[in-house]
């Protein structure tokens, strides 16, 4: 485990404008253009995010809790670097692993090995390191020699093993996880679920976003219910969770 991993969070807002299907139009934003209007349709703005005040440190397992649309993803992607705060600041130490979005940086038409490194550098492995790894990852996904075909030719379940192999490869200091990732056949699940467990084993910090309430006890020590895009409720697991609960009940 890390002893310096660390993330701060500080007043944190993400917002998103959403324009409507005229605003969208390439034809409507030419001919404002050609026309010099001078009248300018404001996009509606969507606040993601507000306020976030937030402090996480090496041992911490925190399990981010709320309805759909709480803003769970979007707090995880914030850590994860992939959206920038509208306003605030966040300091994150140590190497982030995000388990999320896993299919991205893969290509249908190249083949498994070759996504291999496609994906791991997506998720910000070095490619020296990629490639030591290379043989291991092709193990663990139990594939052989389909890895020499390419990946429109894979099935749904291969398709899985694969990436969650690569994503997994890699081990960070920061552990982002979008749910529990359960994969593949019940053998195959059970060895990702003996991963899964070793890398957050090692891990300085995990961040946990599930509406597993059993996984969430298992594993996470704090919690942060969000509602709106704030945090109404922060502290020990069973705390949160029982706020949640009722809330959910009302």
């Amino acid at each position: 485990m890390s002893a310096q991993a660390h993330i701060v969070l500080r007043n944190v807002s993400v917002t998103f404008p959403v324009l409507s299907f005229r605003d969208r139009s390439l034809r409507s934003r030419f001919a404002r253009a050609v026309t010099l209007r001078s009248e300018k349709t404001r996009p509606h703005i969507v606040t993601a995010l507000d306020g976030i005040d937030l402090d996480v440190r090496a041992g911490d397992r925190l399990a981010i809790v709320g309805a759909n649309g709480a803003g769970k993803t979007t707090l995880l992607r914030v850590l994860a670097g992939i959206y920038h705060p509208t306003a605030g600041s966040i300091e994150v130490l140590g190497r982030s692993l995000s388990l999320f979005d896993l299919s991205a940086g893969f290509d249908e038409e190249a083949t498994g090995y070759e996504n291999i490194l496609r994906r791991g550098l997506v998720i910000g492995a070095r490619r020296p390191e990629i490639e030591a790894r290379r043989a291991e990852i092709a193990e663990f996904t139990e594939l052989g020699d389909k890895l020499d075909l390419p990946l429109r030719t894979y099935s749904s379940g291969m398709m899985l093993r694969l990436i969650f192999a690569v994503a997994t490869a890699v081990e960070g200091e920061i552990v982002l996880l979008d749910e529990w990732i359960g994969v593949g056949d019940q053998q195959f699940r059970k060895k990702a679920r003996q991963r899964l467990d070793e890398i957050v084993a090692r891990a300085g910090i995990l961040v946990l976003a599930s509406h597993d309430l059993e996984m969430i006890r298992s594993t996470c020590n704090r919690a942060i219910l969000l509602e709106q895009g704030r945090i109404i409720a922060s502290g020990a697991t069973e705390e949160v969770l029982a706020r949640y609960l009722g809330a959910v009940r009302v």
